[in-house]
């Protein structure tokens, strides 16, 4: 029996609207907020480290991070930026109370790079590109078609080997200030190679993807 109602069609995966370029970057960065909340705790650091002692900077800066963390909670924000800014502080200032130099501050920072950078080369050599694979879990909501597209393969290979070069490349200059013990050149570099590179990235990343999306699609019939 006909009743005369209207159903919409339903959308399948592929006619899901992506999010917009600026949307994936602004959720990827935790947007301006998150931007300055990650880098409070280093600047902190750096800014107490030179002023005073070492320990007086740890604790400012562990404390900072924790506050950061705890305000996002009482506003029921997302805390996955403030938790991951607050664990990259805890691992560092345990290592620098340790050791008492300060530089080690910045160590884990420089070996996570190190392994990244490393992780990223390897999977493109083994055409398992991890950008594509981030891509997936990101933004195509576990989807992994683009390993049936030649093209889009070869984009992410190629974009993957761009993220390890750079990711090298910056972690190599922390790692020469750290050996020469440039203390606040470091928390100088680690400031100016974190967020900037990574947002320049992020924007070829997604600019690049969607124009090989849209080259590879297939042209609809006419009147179909």
């Amino acid at each position: 029996m006909t009743t005369g109602q209207h159903t919409e069609p339903e959308l399948g995966p592929e006619d899901e609207r992506l999010p917009s370029i600026a949307e994936q970057m602004a959720d990827q960065l935790g947007g301006w907020r998150g931007l300055v909340e990650s880098s409070i705790p280093v600047v902190v650091f750096v800014i107490a480290n030179v002023v005073g002692d070492l320990r007086p900077a740890v604790i400012a800066s562990v404390a900072v991070a924790l506050l950061i963390a705890g305000l996002r909670l009482a506003q029921r924000r997302p805390v996955r930026h403030a938790v991951n800014g607050l664990f990259g502080v805890a691992i560092g200032a345990a290592i620098a109370w340790r050791t008492g130099d300060e530089r080690d501050f910045y160590l884990p920072g420089i070996l996570y790079g190190i392994g990244y950078g490393l992780a990223l080369l390897l999977s493109a050599a083994i055409r398992q590109p991890l950008v594509g694979w981030i891509w997936s879990v990101l933004v195509a909501k576990g989807r992994s078609e683009w390993r049936d597209d030649p093209r889009l393969v070869r984009t992410f290979t190629q974009l993957t080997v761009l993220w390890g070069v750079v990711w090298l490349a910056k972690v190599g200059v922390q790692a020469g200030l750290y050996l020469a013990h440039q203390d606040t050149a470091l928390g100088v570099a680690r400031l100016a190679l974190g967020y900037p590179p990574y947002a320049l990235l992020l924007l070829i990343t997604v600019w690049v993807v969607r124009r090989t999306t849209r080259e590879t699609a297939p042209t609809p019939l006419p009147g179909a």
